[in-house]
């Protein structure tokens, strides 16, 4: 059994949709698609978007219109699927969709940025810690677990392209880098860095500034795995070539 999954802050579906989203996710053709910021509840999309061909699609929004917010386009049933993950305080922002498939349980997530204020960064690391909190229950239960989104923090110095003009700056804070050190000291696995140790591989880029252009970015996208996957990972890869968000998308193989 094989699945491909990619990963994408699209930055908005719709927008996204009118880029040829559609056309490149057929062409592409993942088992599982994740996305996050759709920034759409699913009665304000076309039906072609949520109804594609072979998928089944999940959909949590945000209570508050055109924010935040993720989507999953399935190719396989799951067992189980559940909007957010069980706190009402980040819940409602639409930022967690949970899809349980018989070889794992997969959490797709749109982190929160921190950069707006000091109230929205203290919100960033509540929800980073309770969400850990979750994911540590259900490795410790002995569940395999794919974990994939924007994290919206870049955790090493070779995950930004200016990481000592940046230090102070929320999404490399010492403070958020240490939440992903948290992670992985529970046996959760990044798992692009079990294929690339190379620097100058990003998944996002400062529109305003034309960053792209000069590959100013940071990788801020990931999948993670627990431990007990690591030997169904078979490759982990950036998408840099694909154009229509301030993000790339990202993608894993798994087989089993």
């Amino acid at each position: 059994m094989n699945y491909s999954l990619i990963s994408w802050n699209v930055n908005g579906i719709r927008a996204s949709y009118k880029k040829g989203f559609k056309d490149w996710l057929l062409e592409e053709n993942p088992d599982i698609f994740c996305a996050q910021e759709t920034k759409a509840n699913i009665d304000q999309l076309p039906s072609d978007l949520v109804n594609i061909a072979d998928y089944i699609s999940y959909f949590h929004s945000a209570e508050k219109k055109g924010y935040s917010g993720v989507a999953v386009y399935s190719k396989y049933k799951p067992e189980q699927f559940s909007s957010g993950f069980g706190d009402t305080f980040f819940d409602n922002e639409g930022r967690t969709i949970i899809v349980n498939f018989k070889e794992f349980i997969l959490f797709n997530v749109y982190f929160p940025n921190g950069q707006r204020s000091d109230e929205r960064l203290k919100y960033k690391l509540d929800f980073y810690n309770s969400i850990l909190d979750k994911l540590i229950i259900l490795k410790n239960n002995g569940h395999k677990i794919v974990i994939c989104g924007d994290v919206n923090t870049a955790h090493k110095e070779i995950d930004l392209a200016r990481p000592k003009e940046n230090s102070n700056v929320s999404g490399f804070l010492p403070i958020e880098r240490e939440w992903i050190d948290k992670l992985i000291d529970n046996n959760f696995i990044d798992t692009f860095r079990l294929f690339n140790e190379e620097p100058d591989n990003y998944t996002w880029w400062n529109m305003r500034t034309r960053a792209r252009d000069r590959n100013v970015g940071w990788r801020i996208d990931y999948f993670f795995v627990t431990e007990n996957l690591v030997n169904n990972v078979k490759s982990s890869s950036i998408l840099s070539h694909v154009m229509g968000s301030d993000h790339c998308p990202i993608k894993l193989n798994l087989s089993f």
